[in-house]
């Protein structure tokens, strides 16, 4: 019986893996499409520190026994440097002072991660700096909530929630990321719909003028 129990637990993480996964990647693929059509206009800082950032919380994921939980993680690392490669010819060429800050603060967190040996210390440190790296994305969505996919964003958080059961190891070092993905991911979504829903309300009453 205790064979069994643990065949199914396994087939159980393996199967929420493969849809964690496969959420992300529908996610990512109307975030490409408006990306190419020139409506959404990505923001090179963040993508580039969510790269990087993604990479090493898979390889900081696998070291501690994320398993099947991991799968999520490393499939949005490649699919992201792809999204980097669009964004070079179809980002946003905004970038302003305090993107210049949080663009530090995330490669503070990679040289931190860096200097140290610990997976727990490289995903604190890595969910520092996917933060820093949100925030030029959060500035520009408040000022242009229209050019961003939003499909991607909630994809991604629902994505986190699917990974965390199936995550092998379950510690904090295998779940602390995925967690704080969920709520930024989250706060986002909702910041941009409630900034969508004002401007909406500005032009009503301006037309009503």
């Amino acid at each position: 019986m205790d064979v069994y129990e643990s065949m199914l637990a396994i087939d159980y993480k393996i199967v929420l893996g493969a849809a964690a996964t496969i959420l992300g990647f529908i996610g990512y693929v109307p975030y490409v499409r408006d990306t190419l059509r020139g409506t959404t206009r990505p923001h090179i800082f963040s993508w580039l520190t969510w790269g990087i950032m993604e990479t090493i919380a898979f390889f900081a994921q696998v070291a501690k026994g994320a398993g099947a939980g991991a799968w999520a993680t490393g499939t949005s690392a490649v699919i992201m440097f792809f999204i980097i490669g669009i964004t070079l010819t179809h980002a946003d060429k905004q970038i302003r002072p305090f993107d210049w800050v949080a663009l530090f603060g995330a490669l503070v967190g990679i040289v931190l991660w860096r200097l140290t040996n610990s997976p727990l210390l490289a995903i604190i440190f890595v969910t520092i700096a996917d933060a820093f790296g949100f925030i030029p994305t959060f500035r520009k969505a408040y000022r242009k909530p229209h050019e961003e996919t939003l499909f991607e964003y909630v994809c991604s958080a629902m994505k986190w929630i699917v990974s965390l059961p199936a995550i092998g190891a379950f510690n904090l070092a295998t779940a602390l990321y995925p967690i704080s993905l969920i709520f930024t991911n989250s706060a986002f979504v909702i910041m941009a719909l409630v900034r969508r829903k004002s401007i909406l309300s500005e032009e009503f009453s301006n037309d009503v003028r």
